[in-house]
């Protein structure tokens, strides 16, 4: 064996060995006779920076790769990268803004030049990040979703969803982020409990002295108000059947509705009704013909529509309206509420807007139902099973979903509008054209009489393509690779995006290949600091991870992680968790050069109690070799890992070597010695998975080895 230094020093280790897994291609996979195991990662924004998250979900990843690469089969992790519409289009903004550039004093084709250049700056920085956690990808088959196979494909599926009858175009209430200036899906919204206030508004009752008195938290609408409504079953507001009322400061005439929907114990069990700004309201205001106000510019700001407070913000408008209806006496009384109000998910800082916009639409209840069942009746498995009921919950409620976004960045809706306002879906605009001489018998048309549709397509409705556009799946979809790699074997990511994204590809890969597109689910917790917080830039909680990397080696930083991971369960991670994993680096450290340093004398003959010793080890390590494949089976990874940091630590370095040690200055018997190494190597192979760089290191000392031979 090598001469090894005093002590470990992860920094002089880790590149060394990355670039030699690299070098040998040892983390590339073609098909072949072998079992495959495919894992596919949940593809970082591009936008992203290596959070703690990341760190716990790439390790879990690797293990899982690493472990099935060494039980000789086939594994094969695809890396790639997300174009996050909102978040990216954000940061390209905040870029110019600060050049002194404004988005709308340039036309699209500029600005999506400035996007590619800040993609291609910043898109792979957290690729390269993964590779000194030693994330074993694939690197040769990295993708993005906006790559022109991962295109091509998102373009041919709405191509085709649209010819089935799936995709339609329509004027909808929608979630509306004010920010980013673009439509949200259902899922987008993030709902927090707010303290705010109950206004009590006058409504003058028409031919009367009286007043109707309405309860609303958003006094800022009125100018919106196109009915009041009341319940026919409620006793105190009988008087107000067939009259109207006049919306306060703005003097407008609205009927009394009656609807069963209004609940009698809100307020005074008067609703007023603002149909372009209430997802209910609307439903109403369909119901009982009413007219639709939209009082709000797509910014939040005041329309001309409303009539008064145009321009101003809609938040300045509910502090400002409070004061004009106080001092002309319409206010009964203020109360303190609490209410939920929905953010964006994107622009946390952003309180939604519900909103009447027209946009491009997926009928969700019959495409999802084999995703539905295929979850319920664990053709696909969730770890932990708790959260099928989420599933469920969601499913049974799904809604359609809004694909279309008022972004420049992403896949552009393939659309194309004849001058008559005919709409043509193709995946290309030679090919609308086609189309739109077919149907019109108009064979002068050109292309610059087909205008594209400005939008974009939602973010995920290019991911939920994700495990069958990596191989090509849509465009080919026998293709050599998918029907060797699909369905991929185990999925880890976030409960947080179970409908975003995990529910979504399970439609997309029974619409697209008739299967499931992973076999097993397995959720993480999140990450929180020890005082239970989630960790975030803005509560300035969560550590660097390159800087932990650097502190504590990239195994002691897997370790501490995977020591506080149960699956599904939060994980309060401190620093004492890093610090334990790079104790037990010195631990493995330390063992190997005491035993390195042994003299082998191959004349003398093995002591009874070494014998006995090497057979109650033989027998403790194939047990626990028992345990850790049972734990595996059950993705209990974290116990997994504390079973084999137990039979190293406790069994074999306090126990085992103690035993067998030769003498002080004396040699051990040779076979002793050689149980001794065996022992190492296999232990070696064990903790493998879980940290790679050490492993690798020590098993290189173990014996000569050829070049392009690995530990994995």
């Amino acid at each position: 064996m090598k001469e090894l230094s005093k002590t470990y020093t992860p920094s002089e280790v880790e590149d060394k060995w990355y670039a030699y897994w690299m070098e040998n291609n040892l983390f590339h996979s073609e098909p072949d006779h072998r079992e495959p195991y495919t894992i596919v990662i949940p593809p970082p924004n591009v936008t992203g920076i290596l959070h703690m998250g990341h760190m716990l979900n790439n390790t879990i990843q690797d293990i899982l790769i690493r472990r099935a690469r060494m039980k000789g089969k086939n594994a094969l992790w695809i890396p790639g990268t997300d174009h996050a519409s909102i978040a990216t289009e954000a940061k390209v903004v905040a870029k110019l803004a600060a050049e002194g550039i404004k988005k709308s004093d340039l036309t699209r084709e500029d600005f999506l030049k400035h996007a590619w250049e800040w993609k291609e700056k910043h898109g792979g920085i957290i690729l390269e990040q993964l590779k000194k956690l030693g994330a074993s990808c694939d690197w040769s088959r990295t993708a993005f979703t906006m790559d022109e196979i991962r295109s091509k494909s998102v373009i041919h599926v709405f191509c085709d969803l649209y010819n089935k009858g799936l995709i339609y175009r329509g004027k909808r209430m929608v979630n509306w982020d004010p920010k980013a200036c673009t439509a949200l899906s259902d899922a987008e919204v993030v709902y927090r409990e707010e303290h705010s206030k109950l206004y009590y508004l006058r409504y003058k009752i028409v031919g009367e002295d009286g007043y109707a008195i309405v309860a609303t938290t958003r006094p800022e609408t009125i100018m919106g108000d196109t009915a009041m409504c009341i319940n026919p079953d409620d006793p105190k507001n009988q008087h107000l059947r067939g009259k109207k009322v006049i919306v306060p400061l703005v003097g407008r005439e609205i009927p009394v509705i009656e609807d069963s929907y209004v609940d009698i114990e809100f307020g005074t069990g008067c609703l007023k009704v603002t149909p372009a700004h209430d997802m209910n309201d609307n439903m109403l205001g369909q119901k009982h013909s009413l007219e639709t106000i939209d009082i709000f510019n797509e910014n939040g700001t005041i329309s001309d529509a409303a009539g008064m407070y145009v321009g101003m913000d809609r938040f300045d408008v509910r502090k400002q309206i409070a004061i004009d209806l106080e001092k002309a006496g319409l206010i009964e009384k203020v109360e303190d509420y609490e209410n939920k109000v929905g953010y964006s998910e994107r622009n946390p800082d952003t309180a939604t807007e519900p909103r009447l916009s027209d946009q491009w639409f997926l009928k969700m209840s019959e495409i999802s139902k084999p995703a539905h069942r295929a979850v319920m009746d664990d053709v696909i498995r969730f770890v932990p099973e708790k959260f099928k009921n989420t599933y469920n919950h969601w499913m049974e409620e799904i809604k359609d979903w809004c694909i279309s976004r008022q972004l420049w960045w992403g896949h552009r809706v393939p659309a194309y509008y004849l001058p008559d306002g005919k709409i043509i879906v193709a995946e290309n605009i030679e090919s609308a054209l086609e189309q739109a001489i077919s149907l019109t018998g108009n064979a002068s048309l050109t292309i610059s009489d087909l205008k594209q549709d400005e939008d974009c397509l939602d973010t995920w409705f290019s991911s939920w393509l994700w495990p069958i556009s990596l191989f090509n799946g849509i465009l080919d979809p026998d293709n050599e690779e998918i029907k060797y790699y699909y369905p991929t074997s185990d999925l880890v990511t976030g409960p947080d995006i179970i409908f975003f994204w995990v529910a979504r590809m399970i439609i997309a890969g029974f619409e697209y290949q008739g299967k499931k597109p992973f076999n097993n689910v397995y959720f993480t917790g999140i990450v929180r600091d020890k005082l239970g917080r989630k960790m975030s830039k803005q509560l300035g909680n969560s550590p660097d991870p390159l800087n932990l990397i650097a502190q504590y080696g990239a195994d002691g930083v897997r370790m501490g992680m995977m020591l506080s991971a149960p699956a599904g369960n939060d994980i309060l991670f401190d620093d004492k968790l890093v610090e334990q994993g790079r104790n037990f680096c010195n631990k493995i450290w330390n063992a190997f050069r005491l035993v390195n340093g042994w003299e082998v004398d191959s004349e003398i003959a093995q002591p009874e109690s070494a014998k006995q010793a090497i057979n109650w080890f033989n027998a403790k390590l194939n047990q626990t070799l028992s345990e850790i494949d049972d734990l595996f089976s059950k993705f209990r990874i974290s116990e997994a890992l504390m079973a084999v940091y137990n039979l190293f630590w406790d069994e074999f370095s306090s126990w085992y070597l103690e035993m067998v040690k030769p003498a002080y200055q004396q040699p051990i018997d040779k076979e002793s010695y050689e149980a001794t190494l065996n022992f190492f190597d296999t232990l070696l192979r064990i903790l493998h998975p879980f940290m790679p760089f050490i492993t690798e290191e020590l098993w290189q000392h173990l014996s000569p080895r050829k070049n392009g031979e690995s530990v994995m």
